[in-house]
């Protein structure tokens, strides 16, 4: 039975040889040949890992730590909530006793309505968090903020993050912009053979400085990736993303990347008249 499949196998494949990836002149991007049918039949052999992804694709240079939230607001309360949430944001940057900053605020403009989304920057990693954390607790005036805000929260989540290391900084810009996040849950495994095309793909995403920041997950939604875009408005986007298959190496990029992902979510952000990132 075993070598009738095979000869099964073969006649098959030759009459459908199957996708072929586009050509590139990247060298560290393989190419698919005729073989490529034998070797999916197995199970590929494992390159043994000598440390955590985490500590492979970050950025050593830093300890920053990030914390994205997402909150769904009721919606004839999200704009008292906009205004509760950025007069304690600019409390804690004015307060140096707290390591944190944020990053963005936003609310969802496409995708779940009436949702605020809000990035985090905890500089001294685990430790600066729990401290943060700790005494925030200890603030009368924090515990009040939250209590007042449960009212008009439906449901929130959030997410612990690292900062990819090929990625820019997220830095404060000069607005208007509209933002981007697509959200990327991939295969589990995956994430080291992400982060090495992402390095060389980045390079093709520059031109009209919309890379704002890269991120994957460390506690919540795991082997979760969100990476940042800003743009001037949605024909600015549409045109800048159109441009990318212009350039020769972005299409074998996103060839390799595809069979990566599980699944994938867009969202448009308005920023929050406080937020740093305008």
């Amino acid at each position: 039975p075993g070598t009738a499949y095979i000869l099964w196998a073969l006649s098959s494949t030759r009459r459908n040889p199957g996708p072929t990836a586009p050509a590139s002149s990247d060298n560290g991007c393989r190419t698919f040949s005729d073989k490529g049918w034998f070797r999916s039949m197995f199970v590929p052999k494992m390159e043994t890992r000598k440390d955590a992804h985490s500590n492979l694709l970050s950025k050593s240079e830093t300890s920053d730590l990030y914390k994205m939230q997402f909150h769904n607001v009721k919606p004839e309360c999200l704009q008292i909530y906009n205004n509760l949430e950025a007069e304690v944001q600019r409390k804690l940057h004015l307060d140096q006793d707290y390591p944190c900053e944020v990053v963005g605020s936003w609310n969802t403009w496409y995708g779940d309505q009436d949702q605020a989304v809000h990035l985090w920057r905890y500089t001294g990693g685990y430790p600066a968090l729990t401290e943060c954390l700790t005494k925030l607790n200890n603030n009368q005036d924090y515990l009040e903020f939250r209590k007042e805000r449960s009212k008009m929260l439906i449901s929130r989540r959030n997410q612990l993050l690292l900062e990819f290391s090929f990625w820019n900084e997220p830095t404060p810009r000069p607005g208007p912009n509209i933002y981007e996040m697509r959200s990327y849950r991939l295969k589990p495994g995956t994430m080291i053979e992400w982060g090495n095309h992402w390095a060389r793909a980045i390079k093709y995403r520059q031109e009209n400085n919309e890379a704002v920041g890269g991120f994957f997950s460390q506690i919540g939604d795991l082997y979760q990736v969100h990476h940042l875009w800003a743009y001037k408005d949605l024909q600015s986007r549409e045109e800048t993303r159109n441009s990318a298959w212009l350039k020769e190496g972005w299409d074998s990029s996103v060839f390799y990347t595809v069979p990566l992902i599980r699944s994938m979510e867009s969202r448009i952000m308005i920023p929050t008249k406080g937020s740093p990132l305008q």
